[in-house]
């Protein structure tokens, strides 16, 4: 998540002046060192994303200029802040230097956790993303949000809830480091609405570090981690990279923030240049774009600067897939970025480096040994071919093509070697000067020249939504007349018209459901259906019902972490035997069903026994009552339910009671081939305060909430319950 909506980066935006004229040089860097992107050549700062002009500016013409007043610059900052540059020295914190492609990736990803087999399945996970576009340098496991906040458990404890808890966590994060993979995890500052957990947020993550073996810390929404937990995790032997989600606020925050994210890169035509990099070379930034579908300006850019990428595409259980063109793009940025990690980081980097084409833009990091590499973007939308740059020769280099995977035959005239290649549209471009040829050459070399074989242009960029399945719902025997404790519901003609409450995702095509009669997932939802006659509970599931089933069916969860964690000894605790039920998964809830010869009600049944044919918003009618509903519960420990039926107010057009505030209700699930999510209806009185984060409620009959699932000890909450359905004969 983002801090605020703006956007937040690790740059300064490119800028225009039209006063002080396109070409002439004027640098007033004082007035950019909060900003996100270091003013181009040319341009002073003024106006931000500014297009205007940029085809007739003279880059090359004023770049000298432009890199000596950086160089001030950026002497001056260090100073400033008293720079120390300890900790990019530390060996334990230097593979940060290597992280080249990162990915936030969900805890709920079928392809990083089995349910079935009640394994978790790294191999498979990192088999997929090194099938589609090379694998990754390091990932964030991510397990609170969108979830945290349908109960009072905290971000600690949504840790400890995943299956196997941290002996669980730890066999995924030693997994992930028999691939050489490192892993983050997450802390937040907002959350200070769920259960109070003791202690400090940087001594509680710092415990999971230490117990599960994790690398790093990345800080939600923060701009720049605190020191705090750096000091923290280095108090009990384990040395972390902190990575800020939000990038960096202050020059200080370098000191020990050895690598952040970026983010919302402008698309003009004179790449930027990332303003954390420029202070500190070896400071790594893994670039996200989580909504991004092209990210062909994306990739440019970690190019352009020898930055990193998150390759984030599970978000928040919505599938955001790299198109096959920027996949492919990305394994070969990372590969050659591999194979040379340590030009990447070159002290001496610099960016706007002289190029014979216009659109053309290098950026030159030199080694200490004599060796160098050039990374080229090409801005334009066609092929460029011919001499690409000139560079200053000495004796005994030999020039390769790193791109494309061949050896350059420069023209040399007066000292200087005229390099020629072709650069594809919106394309990239690489040499490599060398006089010892490193280790591993040709074998890179060859790989990069079956890779060129297939132009980028090629490939399709074309997005597309991944799709869903609705988990069918086996009908029950029928039956002429309503069970005791249900009601009937009549055969009708209904407007089913939902809409999903996720805070994110806009109203893009993927996010929320698809429903067996649409073509994709999307948020909003209207279709006429024809629902026949069936009989509906009352009242949610008791804990005395519950009770019984257990005695009857002697049932007992393969996963049984957090089931029924609010009985004692295998009971109820005392009063309440007339509450819901919570603290059991869907799984439990429909085992439930089976036994009593019910079901669980598909969604727009829950939603037509609560909503009737006229449209109404509120079981009840169209304006909220207090007195329909239990009283709302903000206190950060949740307090437990209220008794079933002391609401009748709250009853719909039917006589169906406890729909809305009192617990969530389970209904549908839904899968893609990434991720599974039940939609819970009705919403419950827990509403954590101090953050628009935490997991919204939907009292309204035309909105639904959408749980992501994992596993049921992850998935079994203390708000969530559930009611069932009969078919009528």
């Amino acid at each position: 998540m983002n801090a605020d909506d703006k956007p937040m980066t690790d740059h300064l935006n490119p800028a225009g002046d039209e006063e002080r004229g396109p070409l002439r040089t004027e640098f007033r860097f004082s007035h950019v060192t909060t900003g996100r992107y270091l003013p181009t050549p040319g341009k002073a700062p003024g106006w931000p994303f500014a297009d205007i002009g940029h085809w007739k500016m003279d880059a090359k013409g004023t770049a000298e200029d432009w890199l000596r007043e950086l160089i001030d610059w950026r002497r001056e900052h260090l100073i400033r802040i008293g720079y120390d540059d300890a900790n990019y020295r530390r060996p334990e914190l230097q593979w940060a230097q290597r992280n080249f492609v990162h990915v936030q990736m969900m805890v709920e990803d079928r392809y990083f956790y089995d349910p079935v087999k009640g394994e978790y399945t790294v191999d498979r996970y990192l088999d997929d993303l090194e099938a589609r576009f090379g694998g990754v340098d390091s990932v964030l496991i991510w397990y609170v949000y969108p979830n945290i906040g349908v109960d009072d458990r905290n971000q600690t404890d949504l840790a400890h809830d995943l299956p196997g808890g941290l002996a669980g966590l730890k066999s995924a994060v030693d997994a992930f480091h028999r691939r050489g993979v490192k892993v983050f995890l997450p802390t937040k500052p907002w959350d200070n609405g769920t259960r109070p957990q003791g202690q400090r947020d940087w001594d509680a993550i710092a415990q999971i570090v230490k117990a599960v073996g994790a690398d790093g810390i990345n800080g939600d929404t923060y701009n720049g981690v605190p020191r705090a937990f750096f000091d923290a995790c280095d108090a009990l032997g384990c040395p972390v990279v902190l990575q800020p989600e939000s990038t960096i606020s202050s020059e200080e925050q370098l000191i020990w923030n050895v690598q952040s994210w970026g983010k919302k890169v402008p698309d003009s035509v004179i790449p930027t240049v990332a303003k954390w990099k420029w202070l500190e070379p070896r400071h790594m930034i893994n670039y996200e774009n989580r909504w991004g579908r092209d990210r062909t300006n994306d990739l440019q850019y970690i190019f352009f600067n020898g930055v990193g990428y998150n390759a984030w595409e599970n978000i928040w259980g919505i599938w955001n897939q790299f198109t096959p063109r920027d996949a492919e793009t990305l394994r070969r940025i990372a590969a050659l970025q591999r194979f040379l990690p340590a030009l990447m980081v070159s002290m001496d980097w610099r960016p706007y480096a002289p190029t014979l084409q216009a659109g053309v833009f290098a950026s030159h990091f030199p080694g200490t040994n004599g060796d160098a590499l050039w990374t080229l973007v090409n801005r334009h939308e066609s092929e460029i071919a011919g001499e690409q740059l000139a560079v200053e020769h000495v004796e005994g280099t030999r020039y390769f093509d790193a791109w494309n995977g061949v050896e350059l035959q420069p023209r040399i005239i007066e000292g200087q070697a005229l390099l020629s290649f072709t650069l594809e549209p919106r394309g990239y471009g690489a040499v490599l000067a060398t006089r010892r040829p490193p280790e591993g050459l040709n074998d890179y070399l060859a790989k990069a020249a079956g890779w060129a074989r297939t132009p980028l242009q090629s490939l399709s960029n074309v997005w597309r939504s991944l799709p869903q399945r609705l988990v069918e719902t086996p009908n029950t025997r029928p039956q002429a007349t309503a069970p005791a404790g249900m009601v009937t519901i009549p055969a009708a003609e209904f407007d089913f018209v939902v809409g999903g409450i996720e805070v994110e995702g806009f109203v893009w095509d993927g996010v929320d459901v698809q429903y067996p009669w649409e073509s994709s997932p999307r948020r909003g939802h209207r279709h006429r259906l024809q629902i026949p006659a069936f009989h509906i509970d009352v009242h949610p599931v008791t804990n005395a019902e519950f009770k019984r089933f257990l005695d009857a069916s002697g049932y007992a969860p393969r996963d049984a972490h957090n089931f029924l964690r609010h009985w004692v000894a295998g009971l109820p605790p005392t009063g309440w035997g007339d509450k819901p039920v919570t603290w059991v998964s869907l799984e439990d809830a429909r085992a439930y069903a089976q036994w009593a010869g019910k079901r669980l009600p598909r969604e727009w049944e829950w939603q037509y026994a609560a909503q009737g044919t006229d449209g109404r918003v509120y079981p009840w009618g169209n304006s909220w009552d207090t007195q329909a509903v239990p009283a709302p519960d903000r206190g950060r420990t949740m307090r437990a339910p209220a008794d079933v039926g002391k609401h009748p107010r709250g009853a719909s057009p039917f006589g169906v009671q406890d729909l809305v505030g009192h617990v969530w209700q389970w209904t549908d699930e839904y899968e893609d081939e990434h991720t599974r999510a039940a939609i819970v209806r009705g919403g419950s009185s827990y509403l954590p305060q101090t953050s628009h984060w935490y997991f919204p409620q939907a009292y309204r009959n035309d909105q639904h909430g959408k749980l992501l699932l994992m596993a049921p000890a992850k998935d079994r909450s203390g708000g969530i319950g559930f009611r069932c359905v009969v078919d009528a004969a």
